[in-house]
C-alpha cells in the first residue's frame, strides 16, 4: 500500500483526493469544483517516487544534447529546430507567453477549479518529467482557492487545451490575473498574500502544463454532474405531469421495462413509479379501462376515456433513460481521461526512454460531450411539450387555459389574466436554443497550425456546449415545474403522492402561487438556482429495488475501474 504526502486543506471535512494514484472519478472532481473546503488533496508516494525519475530521465536525456520535443526543440511545426540546454527554461517562458490569446468570457469558477485538479493529477502520475514542486503549487493554490481567470475560447482540442492552459501556466509564474477568494487581483499579489512562492519553469514544465485535455474534461465533469440531477428532476417533471393531467400510470409499471430493459429506462420508470405511490390523482391502468362499458356484439362506441397517453407522459422513461445511459458510459470514459498521462512527450522512468506520441488528444471527451449535448436537448425537449400540453385547455384535461386561477371575478373570465402563457413562450425559446446547440462540434474539425495539427478534435467546444445545454434544460425544468405545481394546486394538491407533494412543498418554498399576471422571472431565477444546488434532488426517493435485479439473459454492464 502506498504512502501519501499530504498537501493541507484548512477545514476540509470530506474524504480524500489522492493525486497520482489513478482513482480520482469525475464525480469527486465536480463535488470538489462545488465545494472546495470538503475535501482534502493528497499526491501518492510512489507517484511522486515516478515523478522524481521521470525528471531525472529528462535532465539526462537534455544534458545527453539528444533532442527532445519541446524540451530542447521549438513547438509544433517548429520542432526543427534543436536549442541548446542554456535556452531549454526560456523557451518554456516564450511558450507560455505566445499561447495567452484567448477570447470569449472566462470560464466558472468551478471549471477552473476542475482543471486545476485534473491537471495536477495528470502530471502527478509521474511521466511527464516535471518537478513535484509543480503539482504542489498546484494544489496550494486550490487550497488557497487562487484560480485562473481562462478565457472559454481558443482550444482546438488536439494537441491538448494549449490557449486556456497558457492562463493556469501563466498564474504559477507569477503572471496575470487571478480570482483569490472571489476577489480579482495580481497573480503575483494573490500568491505573496497566501504566503506562496511563483515558479521558475524548468525544461518541459511550461509545455506538460499546457499540453492535456484538462480544461475541456473540468468543462465535462461539470456537465456530467449537473445532467445526472437534471435526469432526476424529469422523472419529478413527468410524475406532476401524470398528476396534473390525471393520466395513468401504467406506463411506469415495472413489467412494461423488465420487456425492453435499458437499464436507463428502468432507473427512470422505477423513480416515476415510486414518485406516483399513493397518489390520487394519478390514474391506474385497469381503472382508466374500466370507465369504458363493454362493447356487446358488433356494434360501435366512442370510449368516455383514452386508453393511453400522449408521448410527452408515456414515453419519457425512454427519453430520459437515454440520458441516463449516456451518462453512464460517458463517466466512464471521463473517468479514464482524468487518470491518464494526457502531455507529450512523455518519459519512461524504468526503461530511461522518451516517448512521442499524441496522448493530448480530446477525442474521447468531444465524442462524449457532442453525445451528452444531445441526450440533455432531448429532454429538454420533452419537459417543454409536457409545459405545453399542461398550459393548453384542449389538451389539459379540464384545467383552466394558461393555468389562470378559477374565480368568479370576471377580469380572469374576459382574458384579463394570461398566467403561464408566457413562461410556455419561453420555454420553448429555451427548448429552440438547446437543439441548435447539438450540432456536433466534433465534426468541425480544423487544420491548424502549419498542417502540423491538421486532425483536431474540437473538444473544448463540444464540452462547452454541453455545459452550457444543461444550463438551458435547467431552466426549461424550473418553468415546467413551476407550471406543473401551478396544475396540481388547481387539481388539488391534497390528492398528490407523499414524494410528489414533498417536491411541491419544496418548489413553492421559492415560487408561490401564481393568482394573477404578475413578473415570473424573478421566482424562476431561485427556482433555477434551488435546482443547480440539488435542493430539488434532495427530497427526490432513489429508483427503487426492482432496477437493481437482474434480468435473465440481460446481464447488466458493470464498469471496472
Amino acid at each position: 500500500m502506498a504512502t501519501t504526502h499530504t498537501v493541507p486543506r484548512s477545514g476540509a471535512t470530506g474524504a480524500a483526493l489522492v493525486l497520482g494514484s489513478d482513482a480520482l472519478r469525475a464525480e469527486q472532481v465536480a463535488d470538489f469544483a462545488r465545494r472546495p473546503d470538503h475535501w482534502e488533496i493528497r499526491l501518492d508516494a510512489d507517484a511522486e517516487a515516478r515523478m522524481t525519475a521521470a525528471q531525472r530521465v529528462k535532465d539526462d536525456l537534455v544534458a545527453s544534447g539528444q533532442p527532445v520535443y519541446g524540451v530542447t526543440t521549438g513547438f509544433g511545426d517548429s520542432c526543427g529546430r534543436h536549442i541548446g540546454p542554456a535556452k531549454a527554461a526560456a523557451l518554456q517562458r516564450n511558450l507560455i507567453s505566445g499561447h495567452l490569446a484567448g477570447s470569449g468570457g472566462t470560464a466558472p469558477p468551478e471549471v477552473a477549479r476542475a482543471t486545476m485538479l485534473i491537471r495536477a493529477n495528470c502530471l502527478a502520475r509521474g511521466y511527464s518529467g516535471v518537478r513535484v514542486a509543480l503539482v504542489e503549487l498546484l494544489t496550494d493554490c486550490l487550497r488557497e482557492d487562487i484560480l485562473p481567470l481562462i478565457p472559454e475560447r481558443g482550444s482546438v482540442g488536439a494537441s491538448g487545451d494549449l490557449v486556456p492552459l497558457a492562463y493556469l501556466a501563466d498564474m504559477l509564474t507569477g503572471n496575470g490575473a487571478v480570482v483569490h477568494r472571489g476577489e480579482k487581483r495580481p497573480a503575483a499579489a494573490a500568491l505573496r498574500r497566501a504566503g506562496l512562492t511563483p515558479m521558475e519553469l524548468a525544461p518541459k514544465e511550461g509545455l506538460a502544463l499546457i499540453n492535456g485535455t484538462s480544461f475541456m474534461s473540468g468543462y465535462a465533469v461539470a456537465a456530467v454532474r449537473a445532467a445526472r440531477d437534471l435526469a432526476a428532476i424529469a422523472d419529478l417533471c413527468t410524475a406532476l405531469a401524470v398528476e396534473a393531467l390525471q393520466a395513468s400510470s401504467g406506463p411506469f409499471e415495472p413489467f412494461l421495462h423488465t420487456q425492453k430493459p435499458h437499464p436507463g429506462q428502468r432507473t427512470s420508470a422505477a423513480r416515476i413509479h415510486r414518485l406516483l405511490e399513493g397518489s390520487k390523482l394519478a390514474i391506474e391502468h385497469r381503472d382508466r379501462v374500466g370507465a369504458n362499458p363493454r362493447l356487446a356484439g358488433e356494434g360501435y362506441q366512442m370510449l368516455r376515456t383514452g386508453l393511453q397517453d400522449r408521448y410527452s407522459v408515456r414515453c419519457a422513461p425512454h427519453v430520459t433513460g437515454v440520458l441516463n445511459d449516456t451518462l453512464d458510459w460517458v463517466a466512464d470514459w471521463l473517468d479514464i481521461e482524468i487518470n491518464s498521462t494526457n502531455d507529450n512527450p512523455l518519459f519512461d522512468p524504468e526503461a530511461g526512454e522518451v516517448h512521442h506520441g499524441g496522448n493530448f488528444y480530446g477525442g474521447h471527451v468531444g465524442q462524449a460531450m457532442d453525445a451528452l449535448k444531445l441526450a440533455v436537448a432531448s429532454v429538454g425537449d420533452l419537459l417543454d411539450r409536457q409545459m405545453a400540453m399542461v398550459v393548453d385547455e384542449k389538451s389539459n384535461q379540464g384545467l383552466t387555459a394558461n393555468l389562470v386561477r378559477p374565480t368568479d371575478d370576471t377580469d380572469y373570465d374576459s382574458g384579463m389574466h394570461h398566467g403561464f402563457k408566457a413562461a410556455q413562450i419561453a420555454s420553448s425559446s429555451l427548448a429552440a436554443e438547446a437543439l441548435k446547440n447539438t450540432a456536433p462540434a466534433t465534426a468541425f474539425s480544423r487544420s491548424t497550425e502549419s498542417h502540423n495539427q491538421d486532425k483536431v478534435s474540437m473538444a473544448s467546444i463540444a464540452a462547452r456546449d454541453a455545459l452550457q445545454t444543461v444550463e438551458l434544460v435547467q431552466n426549461i425544468a424550473a418553468i415546467d415545474l413551476a407550471a406543473l405545481c401551478q396544475a396540481v394546486d388547481l387539481r388539488g394538491a391534497d390528492r398528490m403522492a407523499p414524494a410528489t407533494r414533498a417536491a411541491h412543498e419544496r418548489v413553492r418554498s421559492v415560487v408561490r402561487f401564481v393568482d394573477r399576471d404578475r413578473r415570473l422571472d424573478t421566482d424562476l431565477a431561485e427556482l433555477v438556482a434551488l435546482i443547480r444546488s440539488g435542493g430539488i434532488t434532495a427530497v427526490l426517493p432513489g429508483p427503487g429495488p426492482e432496477t437493481a435485479a437482474e434480468l435473465p439473459g440481460q446481464p447488466r454492464r458493470s464498469c471496472v475501474h
